[in-house]
């Protein structure tokens, strides 16, 4: 969705932690045919992954209210919450602007 979504020039990171899925050869692969940057935690620390937890938490508990009825629904809803979470709700860290505003500005 951010390869296919993206409105900028500007490198895309993409932050994980070290899960099996995400050290992958295929997986770093594609990150690399896209021009990606992989960053990762140093170890398995969640602390470490503070604000990839913060936005996963946000979708949990402010946007998936609701348990979805199949993965189609999932996906829509995850989609939706994204799009909510970049375009319309207002970032203290960002001085009470969108991550899409900022992302214009640039």
């Amino acid at each position: 969705m951010a390869l296919v979504s993206r409105r900028t020039a500007h490198p895309l990171v993409h932050h994980s932690d070290r899960g099996v899925q995400y050290c992958s050869t295929e997986y770093q692969a594609l990150h690399q045919r896209h021009g990606v940057i992989c960053s990762m935690t140093d170890g398995y620390d969640c602390y470490q992954n503070a604000l990839a937890e913060r936005v996963n938490g946000i979708l949990k508990m402010e946007y998936l209210l609701g348990k979805p009825e199949d993965i189609g629904q999932a996906r829509k809803m995850v989609r939706e919450s994204v799009e909510i979470y970049n375009t319309r709700r207002p970032h203290l860290s960002l001085k009470y602007k969108t991550p899409d505003e900022v992302h214009r500005a640039l």
